[in-house]
């Protein structure tokens, strides 16, 4: 059973848990027709299919705590096993600054209990909704945003220019409560 509750003082540590690799398989491709966002996906070759896993971020709960919310995915032995963190924004959405679930428990129904959490908290701080960026060549992250809800609200074809990751873009999905 995995229980869901949000991290303080007591238990700040588990907001580092480690970032594992997941695949790229697949790539979302949005558009525009000037009123309304749609997107089609593209799967990869074979070949192409490759893992990813982001460096570690060795946040700082101390410097955070004023400007996010943190909230852990817990099992029975009381380990932290997916963690969101949620940072407040200037404008009428809380901002899902990071999401992340253990290898061992993706599948299981975490991140949504995450985002749930995220619902909670937005609400409770006059907030219109939640928004994230999930970039296009993650395609299992940019489905699971569709699937909870979120719609796609804008994209950034710049961000990686000049850099060794050139080929992706960010999606921006936006979740109303």
């Amino acid at each position: 059973m995995i229980g869901i509750k949000r991290i303080a003082e007591a238990n700040k540590n588990d907001i580092n848990i480690p970032n594992e690799p997941f695949a790229l398989w697949g790539k979302m491709i949005p558009t525009y027709d000037g009123t309304k966002w749609a997107y089609t996906t593209e799967e990869f070759e074979k070949s192409e299919i490759r893992d990813m896993v982001f460096p570690d971020e060795n946040y700082d709960f101390d410097e955070l705590k004023k400007e996010c919310f943190f909230v852990g995915a817990y099992n029975d032995s009381g380990k932290c096993v997916g963690l969101a963190i949620y940072r407040h924004y200037y404008f009428k959405y809380l901002y899902l600054d990071d999401l992340k679930v253990s290898k061992a428990y993706r599948g299981n129904g975490i991140g949504k209990l995450l985002l749930d959490e995220g619902k909670k908290i937005a609400s409770e701080n006059g907030y219109r909704g939640i928004y994230t960026i999930g970039q296009d060549n993650n395609l299992s992250a940019c489905l699971f945003y569709i699937k909870s809800g979120f719609a796609i609200g804008g994209l950034n074809t710049q961000e990686y220019e000049g850099t060794s990751q050139a080929d992706k873009s960010n999606i921006y999905f936006y979740l109303d409560l």
